[in-house]
């Protein structure tokens, strides 16, 4: 079973457990949030699936993103200019790189970040419950075009 198979999974189980029911529309966008890797916005979910949906709302899309959410199995970042992008494949906080051109979110592997968030609690006396972390510059594919 892949990563992305257990997260899928996972929100399932969520979802069975706080008696949602399992429609077509619900399981598609959960399987989406588990397999993807571009951290999609709720309009980008809802473009990917209208074909296979076509009477499907954006707001149906944004109340099972918010659902999912709120079972603890998607990470929502949002930015200054009022647009969110969604993570079900990594749903707890972890440090992302953003371009500033292209708007492309990578998820780096950066181990180091328990110890940051230990040496803060120990600096400040601040119990850290969750914290968010964000790199923005321009990605290997934009920055050739400086």
């Amino acid at each position: 079973m892949t990563n992305h198979d257990t997260r899928f999974h996972s929100i399932i189980e969520k979802l069975k457990g706080s008696n949602h029911k399992l429609t077509p529309q619900r399981l598609a966008i959960a399987r989406l949030l588990a397999m993807s890797k571009g951290h999609p916005s709720v309009e980008g979910i809802f473009e990917q699936l209208r074909e296979n949906f076509p009477t499907m709302s954006l707001a149906t899309v944004y109340r099972n993103v918010m659902l999912i959410k709120s079972l603890g199995e998607v990470l929502e970042l949002g930015f200054a200019d009022g647009s969110n992008r969604y993570d079900g494949n990594k749903p707890y906080p972890h440090p992302h790189l953003i371009c500033v051109r292209c708007k492309t979110i990578v998820d780096p592997a950066l181990e180091s970040l328990r110890d940051m968030s230990r040496e803060v609690e120990t600096e400040t006396g601040f119990k850290i419950l969750t914290h968010r972390l964000d790199f923005f510059g321009l990605c290997a594919n934009c920055r050739p075009k400086e």
